[in-house]
């Protein structure tokens, strides 16, 4: 609990400097740093693009999500890691804010874009493939960037031996 905690500090510090791209209209680009604690990077057609992520890693923290927040700063989003490949399946229960789920194997391929998912809705959103990890940012943005399948994510949070774009 105490990482997740000193990680949410370092999302809450890290997404005033992301902030200032967005409200511009200019995508955020990454640099070739290698990966940190609480980035997400997606490379595609588009180029490429870095979040600001807490991460949901426990049981208890992937059952509770983005539940109840009623805003997210653009650039943010949460990761959700699993333990090993399953064609999961989301849902909004208690969310009241329209996310993207963007599932992605555990080679960091996405594999599916679900786009604007409706707040509060319970309908299962599945993944239809296995799915390592699930990127949630805000409601329209993946569109608006052009992030879709086939495109490449890469985190610290992520297993890097299968990794088709590893960390440095």
């Amino acid at each position: 609990m105490g990482i997740f905690l000193g990680l949410r500090r370092i999302v809450a510090v890290s997404l005033f400097m992301l902030a200032a791209p967005f409200a511009t209209g200019v995508a955020a680009k990454t640099a070739d740093a290698g990966c940190a604690p609480g980035i997400v990077d997606i490379r595609g057609d588009f180029g490429s693009i870095r979040f600001r992520v807490e991460l949901a890693l426990t049981p208890q923290e992937q059952a509770r999500g983005l539940m109840y927040r009623e805003t997210m700063p653009r650039g943010a989003g949460m990761l959700f890691v699993y333990p090993r490949e399953a064609n999961v399946a989301f849902w909004m229960r208690n969310t009241l804010i329209p996310l993207d789920m963007i599932f992605v194997d555990a080679s960091g391929v996405i594999v599916r874009v679900h786009d604007n998912a409706v707040p509060l809705d319970e309908t299962p959103i599945p993944a239809g493939a296995p799915t390592l990890a699930v990127l949630e940012i805000n409601g329209g943005m993946a569109g608006k960037i052009g992030i879709d399948a086939g495109d490449e994510l890469r985190s610290a949070a992520l297993p890097q031996e299968k990794a088709l774009w590893a960390c440095d």
